[in-house]
């Protein structure tokens, strides 16, 4: 069973390669949209350019494909790419969506349109749950942007762990942040897990504030040895 995984380098969609070989799928791609558009309504753009050390890390071929990041047009890019990997045998396309509609319904429409299955293996998952089963199985995760109340300069570069997820559960409480962040609060960058045969280290970044949002803008990095 051959399939693809959307990949932007985050906690999401890193989790979704590890649930699929979890499953006995043979994760074949590794899908990227480098989108031209920061404020892109389907693809992640925050150091979209560093899935290709990621894709290295984890020994999976990446694709990446271009699109201008257009509400809707830039569909069609990506049904552009998945129709040409249908063509190689793929048959699943995997995706890290955990509440999105518009996300997921959508990817689901183009999957249907080309008689692939579109599986979303954390959809709907309890958000603590989750954000403790990424802890649990060191996962190395790091908060590459913020724009919600309550996260500040501070947290970019932060990692994910017991103490900050306390942290998160007490601004759950007071602003209604979600645990997982889907409401699209941060954004993040996975440094190491399981699947990772070795780790990225970074090297230069850079912080990026403007009034009540910023990114951590992560200038070079390199795989070391684990």
């Amino acid at each position: 069973m051959k399939a693809v995984v959307l990949f932007s380098g985050g906690k999401d969609s890193t989790m979704a390669i590890y649930k699929a070989i979890e499953g006995g799928w043979d994760v074949k791609y590794l899908v990227s949209m480098i989108s031209e558009n920061p404020e892109s309504y389907m693809y992640h753009t925050a150091n979209i350019n560093l899935t290709d050390l990621l894709s290295q890390a984890m020994g999976i071929n990446l694709i990446k494909a271009n699109t201008k990041g257009e509400k809707e047009k830039e569909l069609k890019d990506l049904k552009a790419v998945l129709s040409n990997l249908k063509d190689e045998g793929i048959e699943s396309v995997f995706t890290g969506a955990l509440a999105s509609n518009y996300q997921k319904s959508r990817v689901d429409k183009i999957c249907s349109d080309l008689n692939l299955q579109s599986c979303a293996p954390l959809w709907h998952i309890n958000p603590l749950e989750y954000m403790e089963e990424i802890i649990n199985l060191k996962f190395e995760v790091i908060i590459t942007s913020v724009s919600a109340e309550g996260l500040d300069e501070s947290w970019l570069g932060k990692k994910i762990d017991e103490n900050l997820l306390e942290e998160i559960l007490v601004l759950h409480e007071k602003y209604g942040i979600h645990l997982a962040f889907e409401g699209g609060e941060a954004e993040t960058m996975v440094l190491d897990c399981p699947l990772f045969q070795k780790r990225i280290r970074i090297l230069e970044a850079e912080k990026v504030w403007d009034q009540d949002s910023g990114h951590l803008s992560i200038k070079r990095a390199v795989l070391e040895d684990k």
